[in-house]
């Protein structure tokens, strides 16, 4: 490293805009008064390259399908983030960088999902992009297989990472890049910002395994690059070694150091989470030759240059749009395939293609699910399944389906392994692909393991499907560690995630069909482990109903008060009603299998379900009751769950925690008298 600071193998040029990264980074931060630019110091060389030299993609069009891929998963360096899209001729000008940290800027704290602008996931709760990576590259290896013929490598993009001390010590993380070790996922490439800061101060008080031996165990290609970060042509063998790599992904350890450059802060934990200070910064410009009077300068050099870039970029999706136009003559079926799965069209039209069950019989609703992806899932090559080790458990498997390994690429099926949470966060890797989509199953319970993906889903509306088997205290035998009581209201709390909690094996069908068509958010689908009867649809309704969130089952003209339920209490609530009208009470019943499609229905239709005069009601589900009481209101009464579980048959539990029929009768007296 030279006295100013330089960078070893840049071009002058190169360095210009490598200092212009840095000095747009730190003032964004600045100006803000909040963020972290010493990431972005460190790192501005390494990414730059990338950007410079190695990625492909049009800033013309941010959603060219085969471009590379980058995350970076350090998020809360987004400094970095955007002044790169907008150097590189992102839709971001320089008045949205200087607008950092802002109410309804493009530049939030931490990126955000918009793949309009560039920013391909949300990151900043550490480990999840690195985990999304991986699920990008699965999604790449698997699209290749079923699209790519030869001499038309129409898929053959990579994904290139930026992660962070943060992003290695969250256990996601270890999941997610055990699993990708497993798989030879050879187009993802990380690079590791091994700074030796977090937040606390040194990474020696926590953090002193030695990485690289660790991703080495996991079955990684790893490239140690010394010094401070500025060693390019270093830097530049290692993507070259990881880009030559046939069989493993790539870590690429590059020692830097927080706000490099810094005269007083560099190395330094406050540099991590903290604005330098005008005082700083003007050191830091006067040691690079810069004119500390002028703020968020880019020079005209870099702006000549960019502009290079950028054509390279055009020329590059050019290039390609000819290679799939020949493709498109060669084989109009793939062809149109990739452009209907582009466009969010299913193959098939699902509502036709789903099983009918007749009612008289009993199936539990993982097992209707399985059912209808035996169905299904042969006619949807773009949709990869998968469960967290519980496939027999949750039913998610067909019989045709072909498991995705190292060795079979056009495998549709994904064994996570006992990897919840990276299973989560895979999940949505695959699914913002754009041509792919994913779904993935495990017991209820064990969303408490994945709930930080499931809500990074929510917050970007990532068309993830999540499967959650075994979803009450109809567990059994099991006990009160595998029973959730509280996971159904918990999944309810997140915002834009649609729960469904069918009552039978049609709802469960009506269910996935609403699944499959929605591309506008996540959704998670509760599933019983114990049967449930099958409801007459010619005495009850159709289940079609189900997109409207919640329907009436049985209808009452002068209702004397009204049964809610969900899942497996909807027959107990039919039950009750039964029982209730031989004593001449009108019980009207509703079927609530998604509270958030309902409340999303027009007032009238509400209304129609749940009579705003009757102020008798009942709400019966087998969990806790968090959430009802904006349905049955103050007078209402709630049977349900206020314990955790215990070890039991199924039947006896629900007898003995007093969700029968006879205590849906008490409650409904009990609510008329109430009102």
């Amino acid at each position: 490293m030279s006295a100013s600071g330089k960078s070893f193998g840049l071009s002058e040029i190169d360095e210009l805009c490598v200092q212009t990264i840095r000095f747009l980074s730190m003032e964004a931060v600045q100006e803000a008064n909040s963020g972290h630019p010493g990431m972005p110091m460190g790192m501005a060389p390494a990414a730059y390259v990338l950007w410079a030299k190695y990625m492909k993609y049009n800033p013309a069009n941010p959603k060219w399908h085969n471009r590379d891929r980058f995350v970076l998963s350090a998020g809360h360096g987004s400094a970095l983030i955007y002044s790169l899209l907008h150097l590189f001729g992102y839709d971001l000008s320089l008045d949205e960088v200087k607008n950092f940290r802002q109410w309804a800027s493009k530049t939030p704290g931490h990126p955000e999902y918009d793949p309009d602008l560039g920013v391909e996931v949300t990151t900043g709760p550490l480990g999840q992009g690195i985990s999304n990576a991986v699920g990008m590259a699965i999604a790449q290896k698997y699209l290749a297989s079923h699209f790519n013929r030869d001499g038309f490598p129409v898929v053959d993009y990579n994904i290139y990472v930026i992660a962070s001390d943060g992003d290695l010590q969250e256990g996601v993380a270890s999941e997610a890049c055990s699993l990708a070790g497993h798989l030879g996922l050879d187009n993802l490439v990380v690079v590791y910002d091994d700074n030796y800061i977090s937040i606390d101060g040194s990474t020696e008080l926590s953090f002193t395994e030695d990485r690289a031996k660790r991703f080495k165990a996991y079955g990684w290609n790893v490239r140690e690059v010394p010094g401070d970060g500025n060693d390019m042509a270093s830097f530049e063998k290692a993507v070259k070694n990881a880009r030559r790599e046939k069989q493993r992904p790539t870590l690429i350890k590059l020692r830097t150091h927080i706000a490099y450059g810094s005269p007083n802060m560099q190395d330094t934990a406050k540099a991590h989470g903290s604005p330098l200070g005008d005082d700083e910064i003007r050191l830091i410009k006067e040691r690079f030759g810069w004119d500390p009077e002028k703020k968020f300068h880019v020079p005209p050099e870099v702006r000549s240059h960019m502009d290079r870039l950028f054509k390279k970029g055009k020329r590059a999706e050019a290039k390609w749009n000819k290679l799939f136009a020949d493709y498109a003559q060669a084989h109009p079926e793939l062809a149109m395939e990739f452009h209907d799965a582009a466009e969010g069209r299913l193959p098939i039209d699902a509502d036709g293609a789903l099983p009918k069950f007749e009612s008289g019989s009993s199936v539990a609703t993982r097992k209707a699910s399985g059912m209808v992806l035996e169905a299904l899932m042969p006619k949807l090559p773009l949709i990869l399944g998968g469960s967290a080790d519980l496939t027999p458990s949750n039913n998610t498997r067909w019989p045709e389906a072909k498991d995705f390994q190292k060795d079979a690429r056009d495998g549709q099926y994904m064994r996570y392994g006992i990897r919840e949470h990276a299973m989560g966060s895979i999940m949505n890797g695959i699914s913002v692909s754009g041509l792919a989509r994913a779904y993935g199953g495990t017991f209820l319970v064990f969303s408490d393991y994945m709930r930080g993906a499931i809500r990074v889903a929510a917050l970007s509306k990532y068309p993830s499907i999540f499967v959650f088997t075994h979803d009450s205290i109809g567990v059994g035998e099991d006990g009160p560690t595998h029973q959730p009581v509280e996971h159904v209201a918990a999944l309810r709390a997140i915002p834009n995630l649609l729960v469904f909690r069918p009552a039978d094996a049609n709802e469960t069908a009506q269910t996935w069909k609403y699944a499959l068509e929605h591309r506008d958010g996540p959704v998670a689908m509760l599933l019983t482990r114990q049967g449930l009867p099958v409801l007459d649809q010619d005495k009850y309704g159709s289940a079609n109903s189900v997109e409207k969130g919640a329907y009436v089952l049985v209808a009452a003209d002068k209702p004397d008060v009204l049964l809610l339920a969900s899942g497996s209490e909807v027959s107990v609530a039919l039950c009750a009603a039964e029982a209730l009208a031989k004593e001449g009470i009108a019980a009207q019943v509703v079927s609530m299998p998604c509270w958030e499609l309902f409340d999303k229905q027009d007032t009238q239709y509400k209304d129609s379900v749940i009579a705003p005069d009757v102020k008798a009601r009942v709400a019966v589900e087998a969990a806790v009751e968090q959430g009802w009481h904006k349905y049955i209101g103050d007078s209402g009464v709630f049977v349900g769950m206020s314990s955790f579980g215990a070890s039991a048959p199924a039947k006896t539990c629900f007898e003995k925690f007093g969700i029968t029929t006879e205590n849906v009768i008490k409650a409904a007296k009990r609510s008329m008298a109430n009102s």
